[in-house]
């Protein structure tokens, strides 16, 4: 279990976390969001005992991290997967990493086997792709077999069957009773993977409940439109109150105007539409809804 209780950080005259709550429990997939800037990746390191707090506590089942003599059997932790010896071979980092962490040096071939780089063992790492990459940060985390394993954007860079299968990983590392905590930009992968969220935006407490819940949090589903007149009816509708994205794929979501209103809108200015379906409400809009003031760098449109 990883407790945070009023967790602080400031670097000079900027406040990175800012007296951060919450509980990370066992059995569960437990997502963690926030906008860039949002003081994620900070949060992770003083767990991890990288970084010193200004403020706060953030204990691992009870213990500072760093009071932990073997680490590795206590947390693994992916934060960054070009953070190792490029000349090295994918076995001897981590024989290395097992070495001093007194852990039984055929873990190594196990986890190799488990993240799929069996075949790659004996490689340099400097060859290798950032989804190897990824991979072999993962095994890195399960080398000692731990109760408790963070993870920093782990699907960059993984193909479609590498995100599938982290997915499922996950899913078992936690029905197994463990602690598992991802950060994570992609809405989508959290509502496939996440149990629970802990949402945080310039450093403090959003959300901590469960996807489910989250989700309930945005104030109107959202209407998917697609229309070959898509820049004409776009003005229209905002025109009308209401508040358009495009979704990358052709079409573009609508908030703020039903299905019914956006119809009307469009017949009244003769706009073919070719689709017209209501989505319920997703994490990714109670996302935008909740950080929306939270955003530190955001881009032209959006501001």
């Amino acid at each position: 279990m990883i407790e945070v209780h009023e967790l602080t950080k400031r670097f000079g005259g900027t406040t990175a976390v800012d007296r951060l709550t919450f509980t990370v429990r066992p059995g569960h997939v437990t997502g963690f969001l926030g906008p860039n800037g949002a003081g994620k990746s900070t949060t992770l390191r003083l767990i991890l005992g990288l970084n010193t707090p200004t403020g706060g506590t953030a204990l691992v089942d009870g213990l500072p991290f760093r009071d932990r003599p073997r680490g590795l059997r206590h947390v693994g932790a992916l934060l960054d997967a070009h953070d190792v010896h490029g000349g090295r071979t994918a076995s001897t980092h981590l024989r290395i990493l097992a070495r001093g962490n007194a852990i039984p040096r055929r873990r190594v071939d196990v986890v190799l086997d488990e993240v799929g780089l069996s075949d790659a063992a004996d490689r340099r790492i400097a060859g290798f792709s950032l989804g190897m990459r990824q991979r072999l940060g993962i095994a890195a985390a399960l080398l000692g077999d731990p109760p408790v394993l963070l993870f920093d954007e782990p699907v960059n860079g993984l193909d479609p069957e590498g995100v599938r299968w982290v997915r499922g990983l996950f899913r078992r590392l936690a029905a197994e009773g463990r602690t598992v905590f991802v950060s994570s930009h992609l809405m989508s992968e959290m509502a496939n993977t996440a149990d629970r969220l802990i949402v945080v935006g310039r450093g403090r407490l959003i959300a901590a409940e469960t996807t489910a819940e989250f989700a309930a949090r945005a104030s109107r589903p959202s209407v998917a439109v697609r229309t070959p007149q898509h820049e004409a009816l776009s003005a229209l509708l905002s025109a009308a109150g209401a508040t358009v994205r495009p979704d990358g794929a052709g079409r573009m979501n609508v908030t703020g105007l039903t299905a019914g209103e956006i119809g009307r809108v469009a017949s009244a200015a003769r706009i073919v539409l070719e689709e017209l379906a209501v989505h319920s409400s997703s994490i990714e809009e109670a996302f935008m809804e909740l950080t929306g003031g939270s955003v530190q760098f955001a881009s032209g449109g959006a501001r």
